[in-house]
């Protein structure tokens, strides 16, 4: 999978005061309601926003600098970090990971040029990996930017500076620099986060018909086109049987899947379920919950040109144990094309997992999460201890950390 991201570091927002997250292909956030499973993706959310609209709109869209950062603790903070390690030049490698850091301060004093309120500053660095030893880093503050080429060899280095507006971010404007001060690097890792999905499926959006001249091959993060994309799917006629074989896995009732035209003012397409035993289909508007879940976890899981990452709510939501196997199996295999965070609190779909694969979330008494609650080798000699016992029977038990109020033991 090209440009992966292997760490995420956050200080201060929302119930993430102090956490630092690995990222593998597949990376499962399990832990308890409220314990900041959700803030993690909220932090991709807010990334992709500054990408789109700049730094201060993405602030102000969530209500400001207070409200995204920590309430717990005797004070409010001042700074919000958010720090990412991943693999997206061409020479970088899990050895050799570029680095993108962004700090925003909040200064109490007001200003005449902020309006009477609070002022805030943001200071950025990107460092890039590149050929035979040399890399470049960018580094940004107040009205000015900084590009400097090392030469390990020598030991000298190439600088220049421009300016910038005070609170403009480098991930949304220097990808417009030229290639040789570092834009095509930073448009490369602000591709990869502005192209990230949170999918949570709508079930009463996605059991509707969908407009057929909506985008075909890219399924909305609420699944609201589920009927168009998977017409689209269809047309694959090799992996729109291997879907089928999984849908029907899970719905033994299940025999085909049919499109059907829907006329009016707009074409659309509808979705019917062909079931054993019916004199006729079922649309998918009378379809159970976990059935529309289900068919939108698959589309997703098939879709054959997904974003650089995915983050899934909640996945277990609405199925039937007998469909986590199957889900988990599927997010291996996608992982090959997304890298997957997802959010679960279901020990039986916990019990699927590998000690790589899972990230214990818990929360403390001022109300900071803690993520990971406990790391991976830990886990690892936890389960040889216990005799290889499934691990959601083990988190379930509290033996992985803490109980299920997010409590330490």
């Amino acid at each position: 999978m090209p440009g992966k991201l292997l760490e995420l570091h956050v200080e201060n927002f929302r119930s993430l005061r102090d956490v630092t997250i690995p990222l593998g292909p597949l990376t499962v956030l399990v832990g308890a309601n409220g314990v900041g499973k959700s803030n993690v993706l909220k932090v991709f959310e807010l990334l992709a926003d500054i990408i789109g609209t700049d730094l201060e709109p993405a602030l102000e869209a969530r209500g400001g600098f207070d409200e995204v950062a920590f309430w717990g603790g005797p004070k409010p903070p001042s700074t919000l970090r958010i720090r990412l390690r991943g693999t997206w030049t061409t020479h970088s490698s899990s050895n050799a990971p570029d680095e993108y850091d962004l700090t925003v301060r909040r200064f109490s004093a007001p200003s005449n040029r902020d309006h009477g309120r609070y002022r805030l500053t943001r200071s950025e660095k990107f460092q890039f990996k590149r050929t035979k030893g040399r890399g470049r880093r960018i580094t940004v503050s107040g009205e000015r930017a900084t590009v400097v080429d090392t030469r390990p060899s020598t030991k000298l280095e190439d600088s220049s500076e421009f300016g910038i507006q005070r609170l403009s971010s480098g991930l949304s404007t220097l990808p417009r620099l030229a290639s040789t001060e570092g834009g095509s690097e930073v448009a490369m890792v602000a591709d990869r986060l502005s192209s990230f999905r949170v999918f949570d499926v709508n079930v009463d959006a996605a059991r509707q018909p969908s407009r057929l001249d909506r985008r075909y091959g890219d399924l909305s993060s609420s699944a609201d086109n589920l009927a168009v994309f998977l017409s689209f799917l269809s047309e694959d006629s090799a992996l729109w049987e291997r879907l089928l074989d999984d849908a029907r896995s899970v719905l033994p009732q299940l025999e085909d899947i049919q499109f059907v035209a829907v006329g009016g003012r707009a074409a659309q397409v509808a979705v019917q379920l062909v079931e054993r035993g019916l004199r006729r289909p079922t649309p998918l508007a009378d379809a159970s919950y976990g059935t529309v879940r289900l068919l939108g976890l698959l589309a997703l899981l098939y879709d054959p040109a997904p974003p650089a990452l995915t983050c899934i709510e909640e996945i277990d939501h609405g199925l039937h144990p007998q469909a986590l196997n199957l889900i988990v199996d599927r997010l291996r295999e996608a992982s090959a094309l997304t890298q997957f965070i997802v959010a679960t609190h279901s020990p039986a779909l916990t019990d699927r997992l590998l000690p790589e694969e899972i990230v214990i979330c818990e929360r403390d008494d001022e109300g900071a999460s803690l993520i990971p609650a406990i790391g991976t080798d830990d886990v690892r000699a936890i389960v040889e201890e216990s005799g290889d016992l499934p691990l959601g029977e083990l988190w379930f038990s509290g033996v992985l950390g803490g109980d299920l109020t997010g409590n330490e033991l």
